[in-house]
């Protein structure tokens, strides 16, 4: 397994389930959960994804069967930034893993650590071809207007195992062009991050 270099992004990449809730922390109502959290993708898409998202009492549940080969998460209640993200079906073992390690209390880079053994030993699957996954983060969903506040957008392909020499594609950060994060480990992916 090779080393990896963590690279923070102000939490735009933050995947996580909700653990607890305090008695102030609303959670949305279904329809919201699903119509926020579909946004990232294309609008003929948004119909057919999965989506996961909280039950009243903030529990991870699965709030929609979808057809597609799309899953998205909600934002989760009493975060401090309203996030939504969508990826391919082929990512989701590799997501999945990594709600169950947070929710067992595995935390930062100790979740990448247990999912790349696993992944080298053959316990966890990655996607054969590439994968995509869109994020929008903001301060708040307005469900008057069906869009996310100050949303940011941010779109990746994951291609584990790519690097530079690869693809041509750079491992310097940037906005407004792609380049590739965690190259050459399970989770390498090309970031794009549009420029305002």
């Amino acid at each position: 397994m090779r080393p990896y270099l963590a690279i923070p992004l102000a939490g735009v990449l933050a995947i996580t389930p909700l653990h607890a809730q305090s008695a102030e922390t609303k959670v949305l109502p279904p329809d919201q959960q699903i119509a926020s959290a579909v946004l990232p993708l294309p609008e003929g898409v948004r119909p057919t994804a999965t989506v996961w998202g909280y039950d009243a009492a903030g529990t991870f549940v699965k709030l929609r069967e979808g057809t597609g080969d799309m899953v998205c998460l909600a934002s989760a209640p009493g975060s401090p930034q309203f996030h939504v993200a969508c990826y391919h079906e082929s990512m989701d073992p590799f997501m999945a893993r990594g709600r169950e390690l947070r929710s067992m209390g595995v935390t930062g880079d100790l979740v990448d650590t247990v999912r790349f053994a696993e992944v080298e030993h053959g316990k966890l699957k990655m996607p054969t071809l590439p994968a995509a996954l869109s994020s929008l983060t903001g301060t708040s969903y307005d469900h008057e207007t069906g869009s996310i506040v100050g949303a940011r957008p941010l779109h990746t392909v994951y291609i584990p195992g790519a690097t530079p020499e690869s693809t041509g594609i750079l491992n310097r950060p940037g906005v407004g062009v792609p380049w590739i994060m965690y190259s050459g480990t399970p989770k390498a992916h090309i970031m794009y991050i549009p420029k305002p």
